[in-house]
């Protein structure tokens, strides 16, 4: 026994001297509880998306359209876009025409349309559209749940007054009138009031609507518990017992039936498989991101075996190295992400030879941005168990903060613009451009470009690095 704790002890003080062995093993968990803390958003109260841009077109004049305005405005889930800029740089109110080119330009996802016609004289309930590039499933079904929330929590009195003008132009403006005088003398005679003031409130179309409530959901006898934590025990019904009413219908149900939104899918309305589409970009960057990032490993390998000093003792200069090593990263790359999309086009049906042009300059250029961050792991970091920690770091940090994972819109606002500093925003923005909105090479530009900058400012911090490291002497 006394020979197997002195060995122990031998590994104990191996580990402790090992210092990127001990960074590994409890500081980068801690760096990483905290910011995945940050953005699943576990510290705030409220962790639902936030910042999400919401265009709104209110074409109506009528009051409570805009009080459906001011409420998305008020909701920290939406930022609220209403206006636009002329050629000219002047503001002016958008209108419907705008919001579909913006919507394919990626100026925001989501767009409200009140028109003119939100309360009609021909049909009893409203008329709303809304707007939608919905690339990311889950932001789409949430925007759409917030939307009809705040439709049906904050607007009820357009119902009223959409019952109030079908009546109109049913009885005519006399009947109509001395009906509604009817009703608040009525209310005011059983309740009390001023009559005047009633009819007023009738003719606003307010019944009462907006205090409408869902009703308490009846517990389940089976999740009872007695006092001291116990679950109580399952009641039989009594025949004798009357059975119980349904429950009334809740003001979201009623409203529903009354309230027509026209939804029209503006981008990615021909693909083929949408949802495998939308994630395999972001399956695709992370399984890069670890192969390449683990690659770098290789470095220490290679110099542990003296594979670098015979090289070097060529007539190969230590630029040559590090390009040839980066080469060699972009190719494993692409390579990879090929395999992945046609793969995911055998099992899943994504449109992957139709745009083979267009992804495969994506591919490299994201390849190449995975490359030079795995270059810049190795030039980091001291031995390859720091560098396998450090590399597990950054991948899982960009993977979450980029959306790989799950929509940025429901972190907090500050990761969201951390998470547009990371490459795999971008190499997941080149993906879903080409195989979800269909751009042309012309308008892959931007994000080709971008990834391309990100390569070169970390390659040239790479190199520089690199070429300082004593793995090379």
């Amino acid at each position: 026994m006394a020979i197997i704790l002195t060995l122990v002890r031998k590994d104990i003080a191996t580990f402790l001297r090992n210092r990127a062995a001990v960074v590994v093993t409890f500081l980068v968990p801690i760096v990483l509880i905290y910011i995945f803390g940050w953005v699943f958003g576990l510290n705030q109260k409220d962790t639902g998306p936030t910042d999400i841009r919401l265009a709104i077109v209110n074409a109506s004049t009528n009051p409570a359209a805009q009080k459906l305005v001011d409420a998305l405005k008020a909701d920290p889930a939406f930022h609220v876009i209403t206006t636009t800029d002329n050629p000219d740089k002047i503001k002016r109110p958008l209108t419907e025409e705008d919001l579909r080119p913006q919507i394919r330009d990626g100026w925001y996802r989501f767009a409200v349309v009140i028109p003119a016609d939100v309360v009609s004289t021909d049909r009893i309930g409203l008329h709303l559209k809304i707007l939608s590039d919905p690339r990311n499933d889950i932001e789409a079904q949430t925007v759409n749940g917030l939307l009809q929330k705040t439709i049906f929590s904050n607007v009820p009195e357009l119902l009223g007054q959409s019952l109030q003008a079908r009546a109109k132009q049913f009885l005519g403006d006399s009947r109509f009138n001395k009906f509604n005088h009817s009703i608040a003398d009525t209310v005011a005679t059983a309740f009390g009031g001023d009559p005047a003031k009633i009819q007023r409130t009738i003719e606003s179309g307010s019944f009462g609507l907006d205090r409408i409530t869902p009703p308490a959901k009846p517990a389940d006898p089976s999740l009872r518990r007695l006092d001291n934590g116990a679950p109580a025990p399952a009641t039989t019904p009594n025949p004798a017992t009357p059975a119980a009413k349904p429950a009334p219908a809740t003001a979201q149900d009623f409203f529903s039936r009354l309230v027509k939104i026209d939804s029209e899918q503006i981008v990615g309305k021909s693909v083929k498989s949408p949802a495998a589409t939308r994630m395999v970009g972001g399956w695709a960057i992370m399984f890069l991101l670890f192969a390449v990032s683990g690659g770098a490993a290789a470095f220490f390998d290679e110099a542990n075996t003296g594979v670098f000093q015979r090289i070097l003792s060529a007539p190969v200069s230590r630029a040559q190295l590090l390009w040839s090593r980066f080469l060699y990263g972009v190719l494993l790359g692409l390579f990879q992400l090929m395999i992945i999309f046609v793969v995911g086009q055998m099992m899943y049906g994504i449109d992957v030879f139709g745009h083979l042009g267009n992804l495969i300059a994506v591919s490299v250029a994201a390849a190449s941005a995975c490359s030079a961050f795995g270059m810049l792991i190795a030039a980091l970091a001291p031995n390859a168990t720091a560098a396998s920690g450090l590399s597990t770091l950054v991948v899982m940090v960009m993977s979450a903060t980029g959306g790989a994972w799950f929509p940025m819109s429901f972190m907090p606002e500050f990761m969201q613009t951390i998470g547009k500093f990371t490459l795999v925003y971008w190499s997941m923005e080149g993906f879903l451009q080409v195989l979800w909105a269909e751009r042309t090479f012309v308008e892959l530009l931007p994000i080709l470009g971008i990834l391309t900058g990100i390569t070169l400012v970390v390659m040239t911090v790479a190199i520089w690095r690199l070429k300082k490291k004593q793995i090379f002497a």
